[in-house]
């Protein structure tokens, strides 16, 4: 009986700070909408110089970045619990913040509203934006928004900077190698931006293709054929 009076009381404890930090994320959420509505955030976003229209981007580069970063964001409203799941896991074996589980609308949310630091009540506030952001954008514009709000090293922060500034090229322009290769670095710019470590680019690269051959976007033949292209 003590023992379940105990369990009990573990669970309240647990149900109370769960709920403080719910609420907690809930006015961050409300706080970032009061200082901008998400229409008005989302339309100076469009007003970029360099603004990248998904039109403009090779299937290529979107299969890379959904591969990669969000495998099953056609599938979600916003929060994918499978993946909330698995990185709640590798955390606690970690015994540190070292995976979120984000998916591409939440890191839409981060961008535009959110600090890039790793705290827990900023990723309920986020999962509220997340939540917000596909009830009134459909996945197409979430992708085009993803792409105008990541930043990809060297001061880049639109996909067409990134590809003007790496390659001299336009979006459209872009190789297969070249959609893969960018498609890994807004992960870790600093880590991944082929100007500061290219052999660590080169791994990120290949991290993406085998995320694309397991989702089916490319067969083992088609990404061996990407590589020795262009070598």
């Amino acid at each position: 009986m003590k023992i379940l009076k105990k369990v009990i009381l573990v669970v309240l404890v647990i149900m109370i700070i769960g709920a403080l930090f719910i609420g907690n994320g809930y006015n961050m959420y409300k706080e970032a909408l009061k200082q901008m509505p998400l229409e008005e955030k989302i339309r100076s976003i469009r007003e970029k110089e360099n603004y990248t229209k998904i039109e403009e981007v090779p299937q290529m580069y979107i299969n890379a970045v959904i591969s990669i970063e969000d495998h099953r964001f056609y599938k979600h409203k916003g929060l994918d619990i499978i993946a909330v799941n698995r990185a709640l896991i590798n955390d606690i074996k970690a015994m540190d913040f070292i995976e979120g589980g984000s998916t591409i609308t939440q890191q839409v949310a981060k961008n535009i509203y959110f600090t890039q630091e790793k705290k827990f009540i900023r990723k309920i506030a986020e999962v509220f934006m997340a939540s917000k952001i596909e009830k009134n954008y459909k996945k197409e514009e979430i992708l085009e928004l993803y792409i105008n709000t990541s930043y990809f090293g060297d001061g880049y922060y639109t996909l067409k900077e990134a590809c003007r500034g790496y390659f001299n090229k336009e979006p459209s322009e872009m190789t297969d190698y070249e959609c893969i290769l960018l498609a890994g670095i807004p992960n870790a710019p600093s880590i991944y931006a082929p100007t500061k470590n290219p052999e660590l680019a080169k791994q990120r690269q290949k991290q993406v293709m085998k995320k694309m051959i397991k989702y089916g976007y490319l067969t083992q033949e088609e990404a061996d054929s990407i590589i020795s292209k262009t070598l």
